[in-house]
């Protein structure tokens, strides 16, 4: 499998294995069959393992811990997640520190490679569409991200329990460039990376989300790009297999796709291949992550990898048949 350079980390593999699948947000699975896609995945030459505790309630970060007991191949990397949001009285290096302690027992690790802040980072103020209580949830103030997350952070590594950081790229775009070019910046960012530019329901805010903006800004400051909603959580694929309502920003995105679905079948190729060909064909993305949740799935995967990068006029053909603005 190809392998990018991560930012100034380490090489890594083209693609990476991500938890929403085995951790069965992407729908029903069992622990057997996603100790199996982990481990095939591992075998193809994938040498990032991404999980969060919100995947599963903690059952990707188990599945890991079921399939290695403790001791990955070597060269395989991990990363876990902390959902801080905002800790009010408590400080952020506790409740950062007792999520990584609590990932760690589940995965029968002592250390992750990558410890990512899986928040939203947004300005001191600026409200959400959403209720306080959702918001103080899953977003994160810039200044407590600023004063105590990177001190946090910073600390963790100095000890040895995380060997670098990062942040999830998804919050106010203008914030999260703000960040990839501060003084003590991540080492890696994750950020939507997909033909539409799209994060669906992760946006909870009215401002066009960036995302080649986001990953320019990361790359110019030599921050790692792993992309992420390569079929944007099955908008990109021939259908989506769970109720939804037409106003779903999912569902939204899934029409206004119809036009990339009928290029697929031209070419003889499923929408779901397609998304993820041109995902690892987006300049500046090192890794694209998967969500898959069986072996057929990532197989597909594995083989869309394997066929190489999209050539620049198909994928001014598929953005101009998506509307997508350059």
């Amino acid at each position: 499998m190809k392998q990018n350079q991560l930012g100034q980390l380490w090489p890594i593999s083209a693609l990476t294995i991500g938890g929403g699948g085995i951790g069965q947000v992407w729908g029903d699975t069992t622990r057997d069959e996603s100790v199996a896609v982990l481990t095939e995945a591992i075998d193809a030459g994938i040498n990032l393992i991404d999980v969060a505790p919100l995947y599963g309630r903690g059952e990707a970060e188990n599945v890991v811990g079921a399939a290695y007991s403790g001791k990955l191949p070597d060269g395989v990397h991990i990363l876990t997640k902390c959902m801080l949001g905002n800790p009010g009285d408590e400080p952020a290096a506790d409740t950062m520190r007792k999520s990584l302690e609590n990932s760690l027992s589940l995965m029968n690790l002592s250390r992750v490679d990558l410890f990512v802040l899986h928040s939203n980072i947004l300005p001191e103020g600026y409200r959400l569409d959403l209720p306080e209580h959702i918001q103080d949830r899953i977003a994160t103030p810039l200044p407590v991200f600023q004063d105590q997350v990177v001190p946090a952070f910073e600390a963790l590594r100095a000890e040895g329990l995380i060997g670098h950081w990062g942040i999830t790229g998804v919050g106010l775009p203008q914030t999260i460039m703000e960040v990839l070019q501060a003084d003590v910046r991540p080492g890696v960012t994750q950020c939507i990376a997909n033909l539409l530019d799209s994060p669906g329901g992760m946006a909870r805010f009215s401002e066009p989300a960036q995302p080649r903006d986001i990953i320019r800004t990361a790359q110019e400051n030599g921050v790692g790009v792993l992309g992420i909603r390569a079929v944007q959580a099955g908008a990109l694929t021939d259908a989506i297999d769970r109720e939804m309502p037409d106003d779903d920003p999912e569902m939204q995105d899934f029409h206004r796709a119809a036009p990339f679905r009928d290029i697929a079948k031209e070419l003889g190729e499923s929408p779901a291949s397609l998304a993820h060909r041109y995902a690892l064909s987006m300049d500046g993305v090192d890794s694209v992550i998967l969500g898959v949740k069986n072996r057929a799935e990532l197989d597909e995967c594995i083989a869309a990898e394997a066929a190489g990068p999209l050539d620049g006029e198909l994928m001014a053909r598929i953005d101009a048949a998506v509307g997508r603005q350059n």
